[in-house]
């Protein structure tokens, strides 16, 4: 049957039309926004994806996320430091509370400012156990999870102590097995705070190694967000849990005790004399003259600046 004259011209219209949208998908593609591992090029509008160290140093900056006024907000990924970072590095989280090390090492991340977990001085939970001076050892024995531990220890061994060449292995964190094995191993975490000292071994902490020889505190973790991906306002939720579980101290220390061979008085201690969790000035220098030594020893490829997520407010209660 012939078509009507009127139809065959609104006929090939459409067919254009179809085509110039086309090209137009082709020439302007719509922004990808995240599921799973895909690439996010804007804002998520769901609960964020959260990779928390489950380390008792970490607790309290995690306290008001897991326990306090924002609990069950968002996803809470309970993870080892490296993983924390590769779950970063995938995509498969869109804050994670990394290796300060793994920031020079993953793209396109900026630093949630005022927040990490650093030491002024001694910190007890990262230990250097030896069976010989460190000035001796030629095999280490590294805690799996380790990230920026590992690269602070062979900074100051390559730096400060002049010892190589030394072999490094992975090992679970066990430190009978550990020594077994090797001359050293690096016990880092619960782990570290498990481990009673005896004699014949020589045990470094290497928090106070490192301000020994720089008179700087060192950074070991802060939480880093992918590009694009957190809107600023909601940002101040990571400030405010870190100020509701400094409140908490006195709980977290007595739930820890029954869990950790120590007491909830040291525990107290440790959470506030050895830790530091701002992120200051003294901080920040403490953390680029770290970045200098682990270019200079090639456990990074560059330097990148520090750059820091939108100005924080914290977030209402």
């Amino acid at each position: 049957v012939p078509h009507p004259p009127i139809l065959l011209p609104l006929l090939i219209l459409l067919i254009l039309l179809s085509v110039l949208l086309s090209l137009l998908s082709l020439l302007f593609p719509q922004p990808a926004f995240l599921t799973d591992n895909l690439l996010v090029c804007g804002p998520v509008n769901r609960p964020l994806r959260i990779s928390f160290i489950e380390f008792l140093n970490a607790v309290p900056l995690g306290w008001g996320l897991l326990h306090g006024t924002l609990r069950g907000r968002h996803e809470i990924l309970k993870d080892v430091p490296s993983e924390c970072a590769r779950r970063l590095a995938a995509g498969e989280a869109d804050v994670g509370l990394i290796p300060t090390i793994e920031y020079q090492r993953i793209p396109d991340l900026r630093i949630i400012p005022g927040i990490s977990i650093a030491s002024r001085r001694e910190a007890r939970s990262v230990l250097f156990v030896s069976r010989v001076p460190i000035e001796s050892v030629a095999r280490v024995a590294l805690d799996t999870s380790s990230r920026t531990s590992s690269a602070l220890l062979r900074v100051l061994m390559a730096e400060f102590y002049g010892v190589g060449p030394v072999t490094f292995i992975e090992s679970s964190p066990v430190p009978e097995e550990m020594l077994s094995q090797c001359d050293a191993a690096l016990l880092i975490g619960n782990a570290a705070l498990r481990f009673s000292r005896r004699s014949g071994l020589f045990v470094y902490d290497l928090a106070y190694e490192w301000n020994r020889f720089t008179g700087l505190p060192f950074v070991f973790a802060f939480w880093a967000v992918r590009d694009a991906v957190v809107p600023d306002d909601e940002l101040g939720i990571f400030e405010r849990s870190k100020r509701e579980g400094l409140s908490a101290v006195p709980r977290i220390a007595e739930w820890y005790a029954s869990r950790l061979p120590v007491s909830a008085e040291e525990i107290r201690s440790y959470l506030t004399k050895n830790l530091d969790f701002s992120l200051d000035v003294a901080n920040l220098e403490g953390l680029n003259r770290f970045y200098d030594l682990a270019f200079k020893y090639r456990l990074i490829e560059s330097i990148k600046p520090l750059r820091f997520a939108g100005q924080i407010a914290v977030a209402p209660a």
